[in-house]
């Protein structure tokens, strides 16, 4: 599979990173291909550490102000114009998504895809790796927001929040069936 993953370049604390890493080495152990930002930075180099070191393949889409951040001896790299082209192209080039921790510009990616879904613009399987109960205020967020009318499909059909790595691949793989 193709796994997009949505994360922040921010070096981060060992709660953020060690299960980064053990989702990483699990994408580059079951034969994977990830596909995220192309940033040879924080936690986005953790994981293309460990899906390369795991013998996965890389796939990199970083932006033309980025450029100079992206990682070297990735297997491809594409440097889009702007967030919105790397956004598409990332989508593009993935089977499914997992977003783990971030900030602002992760928030806004899971949010797109999560928008594709809702009009049936791709069916492809979305997880929220909820590392350190990050997610959590997002997951109340969505469930009001499933209760109250506001999402004219079922969450679960949006969405799957999953609390370890292992479970998040597991998704995955019974979705797309390569299991």
């Amino acid at each position: 599979m193709n796994i997009c993953v949505f994360l922040s370049a921010a070096d981060l604390d060992d709660r953020y990173t060690r299960p980064a890493r053990e989702f990483a080495e699990l994408l580059g152990k079951g034969g994977h291909t990830l596909v995220w930002g192309g940033s040879d930075s924080g936690l986005m180099k953790v994981v293309a550490d460990g899906v390369q070191e795991a013998g996965g393949r890389l796939v990199g889409v970083s932006v033309e102000f980025l450029a100079a951040k992206a990682r070297p001896g990735a297997d491809e790299m594409v440097v889009a114009r702007d967030l919105a082209e790397r956004k598409a192209l990332l989508l593009a080039k993935a089977d499914a998504v997992v977003v783990m921790v971030g900030g602002t510009g992760t928030l806004d990616e899971a949010t797109e895809i999560l928008e594709l879904k809702k009009h049936g613009k791709t069916d492809k399987p979305v997880v929220l790796l909820n590392t350190a109960g990050f997610y959590d205020g997002l997951r109340e967020q969505f469930l009001r927001m499933d209760a109250e009318g506001f999402l004219p499909v079922p969450l679960t059909d949006l969405v799957f929040f999953a609390e370890e790595p292992v479970g998040a691949l597991a998704h995955l793989e019974e979705r797309l069936g390569t299991v």
